[in-house]
């Protein structure tokens, strides 16, 4: 919908910037791409940028809620020897199934003394909060499941660990808060966008991407269990984190923007008559 409003912008000489949210360029920016005089970005290395397009671009962040930069406050908690383990699972606006199917399973197959230490905050779609629960209750493992959470940034800063899709948002959030995370991408995206960001997160230390391929819930148990057994890794996890997240995506993006609205001495918008 933003295509026809920003050629025609381009057309009127008017100053023009997108903004990607993901690690891959999107099709209606790689259309403006082109055209646009800035390019913001959330994620370094955003691929799919036309070459002849690639001086234009800065990056800003993905800009997060009040809520979520005021949780960055709050200091990760340290993993200690029989403490508590907070896990975190979303899925994202609609809850994923592949994570109400797998991450249970895998909870449950851990040995008791992890599971006992547990308790396990998931959002999940209505249709599975019963099956779900059901799961956590025979394993002894405290649990508590909604369709939506309206205290997020409150749960995620008291997370450990989340295990989540790889939406920009979801891991803007995670990253600006400094939490470490487990993601796996939806794998239908477009232009596998979803993995190109989870990778970016991997690749920085600040968690581990498992494609839906190879996400079991062995697979998933085992991950666990050697990091709850390690938290050292789980604390290098959510330094990095908090290194590569962006608190100040806003305030970044409307300096951009402002640099290029006309006043008269500076700025590159076009000047009144």
């Amino acid at each position: 919908a933003s295509v026809p409003t920003m050629m025609a912008a381009t057309w009127a000489g008017l100053a023009t910037a997108i903004h990607e949210q993901n690690g891959v360029l999107g099709r209606a920016n790689r259309l403006l791409a082109t055209r646009v005089r800035r390019i913001a970005t959330s994620i370094d290395g955003t691929q799919m940028i036309p070459e002849t397009a690639k001086s234009k671009v800065r990056l800003t962040g993905m800009p997060v809620r009040p809520a979520i930069l005021a949780a960055r406050d709050t200091a990760y908690s340290e993993i200690t020897d029989q403490g508590p383990l907070n896990l975190l699972v979303t899925g994202g606006s609609q809850g994923a199934r592949v994570l109400s199917d797998i991450v249970p399973a895998a909870l449950a197959a851990l040995n008791d003394n992890l599971k006992k230490r547990l308790t396990v905050t998931q959002q999940c779609r209505a249709e599975d909060l019963e099956r779900v629960g059901k799961v956590y209750t025979e394993a002894g493992i405290k649990a508590d499941l909604k369709s939506f959470f309206d205290d997020v940034p409150q749960r995620l800063a008291a997370a450990h660990l989340v295990i989540a899709r790889a939406g920009a948002s979801s891991v803007a959030e995670m990253t600006a808060v400094g939490r470490p995370s487990i993601l796996v991408p939806l794998p239908h995206a477009i232009d596998n966008h979803q993995f190109v960001n989870a990778q970016a997160v991997d690749e920085a230390g600040a968690g581990w991407l498992m494609a839906e391929d190879v996400f079991t819930a062995e697979r998933l148990a085992g991950r666990l269990a050697s990091l709850f057994e390690n938290p050292r890794h789980l604390s290098h996890a959510a330094t990095a984190a908090k290194r590569i997240g962006r608190p100040d995506a806003a305030h970044a993006l409307a300096d951009l923007v402002a640099e290029m609205i006309p006043n008269g001495h500076s700025g590159e918008g076009r000047q009144a008559a």
